[in-house]
């Protein structure tokens, strides 16, 4: 007997086998005989054209082999809601029955028979559903809602779902499930490669409570989100990775309670388009991981002023991006409440191949920032870091004219350009003196480095450790090393060293701005840390 297909088989989710699919094509093929499903494969090496069969094109693909015609009968159309459920945590029907012959028992040849035990077994299986609070039936085929009413009778203090990666096809079944949820706080619908209403959605108490969100490979576009997202008004997390997202629009009075948004993966290319969603009061994390984008610019915003724009950002991830101009790093001070910065492969960070360098200049740029690349900043780094800059680029503050005179301090606004928190720090520690300019070594001149032991006197279950540290390092920057290095806590650090020709002499290294070859240290030679 033939499969039945559904009437609304057309643009359907299927799986076969393993494999998932849209259902692009309903009819016969000629001249073969019969139903055939046109299906596009989510994977196109699974396919064998494009739609197109003896010179006849019965549907379109996106890839030039991404689509098959298969029997109905080898089409998964799924399942609803709370079939998955009950199959997923073993209260499904199936299991009910066999557990129904446990119900007799055989006294010689006497067959008693318990009756109401099917009765009490569906009752705990309703307390059991009803149990439910955290729900996941990934992988599970749900394709539709099911009866009206069935889930908030059965399953009636859900609070989170985990609906990623099945086989739903339209936005109107997450809502028709999730109107039987009262309380839906979190949902995950990832992988569901489904369509979105093109027109505004009118606001309902649908998802009044929900307050995480992940459409993550959905193919949704950041108009639909807007779209939707007046249905959305306690929303506090969206996940959007890997869509279709490549244009950005400002949201008009909607996504007004978000505090974290993730756009990794789309490619939106043109750091401008971030100013369209800047306005987003509570946005406290922002994701933009391999988002392809060059540059970071806050226009409105001068030398070492603040931005109006994500006025309470406190989080940016901006890895496997193409920025290449620090000067984007330089913009990102401008944000006010900017706290933890993720920056790992981009272009700029090639520029200086010592990896200690380049955090240390990251750190001096950015006056607020407490975690780099996930990696604390103690104030003792900080201090480090900014006295370091201060005095790398003296020499280079001089010839853009900077004078230790306040009314001859005149640097070119190249300069102020190219290192805008440069005044900011000299309020702070003073200009630099001549003293500590003098046979200033280029930063990009490699510095010969110091092979040395580091050992804790006073703690001996930590082992020595030995670190190649550049010779013009200071005291101070050596102590933000060694915080992270040895997970020491935000207590004092007491540095000396042991000469290797001195035996027995332990000279104190007891100050924070002299670099290390001022105290004649030499390779082989230890340092020993006490705090």
């Amino acid at each position: 007997m033939a499969a039945q297909v559904p009437s609304d088989a057309l643009g359907r989710r299927v799986l076969c086998g393993t494999e998932y699919a849209t259902v692009r094509y309903v009819g016969g093929v000629p001249p073969t005989a019969g139903i055939w499903l046109g299906v596009e494969w989510d994977d196109p090496q699974r396919g064998k054209h494009d739609g197109t069969y003896e010179g006849t094109q019965y549907f379109k693909c996106r890839h030039p082999r991404g689509g098959s015609f298969i029997r109905p009968n080898k089409a998964n159309f799924g399942v609803d809601f709370l079939t998955a459920v009950k199959g997923r945590y073993g209260l499904n029907d199936e299991q009910d029955v066999q557990r129904g012959t446990e119900n007799i028992l055989v006294f010689g040849k006497k067959t008693v028979e318990f009756v109401g035990m099917d009765s009490i077994a569906e009752q705990q299986r309703q307390v059991r559903l009803n149990q439910l609070v955290d729900i996941s039936v990934r992988e599970c085929a749900v394709s539709h809602a099911g009866q009206k009413e069935e889930i908030s009778r059965t399953c009636a203090n859900i609070r989170h779902i985990n609906l990623s990666k099945n086989l739903i096809s339209l936005w109107e079944t997450v809502t028709a499930i999730a109107s039987e949820v009262q309380n839906l706080e979190t949902l995950n619908i990832s992988e569901n490669k489904m369509k979105f209403p093109s027109t505004s959605t009118s606001v309902s108490s649908v998802f009044s409570k929900l307050r995480i969100l992940a459409l993550n490979q959905t193919e949704i576009t950041w108009t639909e989100v807007l779209l939707c997202a007046p249905g959305w008004p306690a929303l506090e997390e969206l996940y959007l990775t890997l869509n279709n997202i490549t244009v950005l629009e400002r949201p008009d009075n909607v996504l007004q309670t978000l505090k974290l948004l993730d756009l990794s993966d789309n490619q939106i290319l043109d750091g401008n388009q971030l100013h369209l969603i800047a306005h987003l009061p509570r946005l406290e994390h922002l994701i933009l991981r391999n988002t392809g984008i060059s540059s970071i610019h806050f226009p409105d915003a001068g030398f070492g002023c603040k931005t109006k724009m994500f006025p309470s950002l406190k989080r940016l991830a901006i890895n496997s991006n193409k920025i290449s101009q620090w000067s984007s790093i330089n913009e990102l001070d401008k944000l006010p409440s900017l706290r933890s910065l993720q920056c790992h492969n981009n272009p700029f960070m090639d520029t200086e191949k010592n990896q200690e360098t380049l955090r240390q200049l990251i750190i001096a740029k950015i006056s607020q920032l407490e975690v780099l690349n996930k990696s604390e900043i103690l104030p003792a780094e900080r201090k480090g870091a900014e006295l370091d800059y201060r005095k790398i680029f003296g020499n280079d503050w001089l010839a853009a004219g900077g004078n230790w005179n306040p009314e001859k301090n005149k640097p070119s606004e190249e300069f102020l350009a190219a290192h805008p928190r440069y005044p900011s720090l000299c309020l702070k520690y003073g200009a630099p003196e001549e003293g500590e300019l003098k046979g200033q070594q280029p930063l990009t001149l490699k510095n010969q480095l110091l092979t040395l032991t580091i050992k804790c006197p006073e703690k001996p279950e930590q082992k020595p450790v030995e670190k190649k540290l550049p010779e013009s390092m200071t005291v101070q920057r050596v102590k933000g090393l060694l915080y992270r290095l040895l997970k020491i806590p935000g207590s004092e650090l007491k540095l000396s060293y042991e000469s290797s020709k001195l035996e027995g002499k332990e000279v104190e290294l007891d100050n924070d701005l002299k670099p290390l070859q001022f105290y004649s240290i030499e390779n082989g030679d230890c340092v020993l840390v006490r705090w």
